[in-house]
């Protein structure tokens, strides 16, 4: 145990708002506002949520109406919220997609013509839309995600590792963690139980 003095003429101060300076008060009413202000815009995009995003629409007119590699990265725009990718990923991710799901191309674009109709993003708000009534368009939205964030196709026993180091689960943590230089076998294959020995 470590020894700590006993202070017992400690005194505790206690400040009446009475007491307070000017700037004090200023300060907690600015305090008061910023918190007002936040809770005003957290309510507005609250209310707005429910809504449709048809507002949203025009500004992806110009959207590819066929289900190709340019229906594809814009499509995969409007559900990360990035404005661009890498050219050659992008052509590898879409050629993993096509070759694991035959409707895949068909997919895409009725999933860009869906967006156009309800808006709504991100894809979490989209595939819960689509899952209802429209289960394989949600399941493609899943796919497409994947593919970006962990940087796997296809279901298991036959993934294809499509990124990793480009991987877009690693850009939010990538100025403070260092991305693994190898891996020893497909992503997250510690999460399996370990063969009996």
């Amino acid at each position: 145990m470590t020894d700590v003095p006993n202070n017992n003429d400690a005194r505790h101060e206690v400040t009446h708002p009475a007491e307070l300076s000017p700037s004090a008060s200023f300060s907690a009413s600015r305090r008061a506002w910023v918190l007002g202000a936040c809770a005003a815009a957290a309510a507005l995009a609250f209310a707005g949520a429910g809504r449709s995003l048809s507002w949203i629409a025009p500004a992806f007119a110009d959207t590819p109406a066929d289900g190709g590699l340019d229906a594809f990265l814009a499509l995969s725009q409007r559900l990360t919220g990035r404005t661009g990718f890498d050219a050659a990923l992008g052509k590898r991710v879409y050629g993993a997609l096509v070759k694991s799901d035959s409707q895949f191309t068909q997919n895409v674009a009725a999933l860009n013509t869906w967006l156009q109709g309800h808006g709504g993003v991100p894809s979490d708000t989209v595939t819960q839309a689509l899952q209802a009534d429209q289960p394989a368009l949600a399941k493609t939205v899943s796919a497409i995600m994947r593919a970006w964030y962990l940087g796997l196709v296809g279901e298991m026993p036959h993934v294809d590792v499509v990124a990793y180091e480009k991987a877009l689960m690693f850009e939010p943590v990538k100025d403070v963690l260092t991305i693994p230089s190898y891996c020893r076998d497909v992503p997250f294959y510690w999460t399996k139980k370990p063969l009996s020995a």
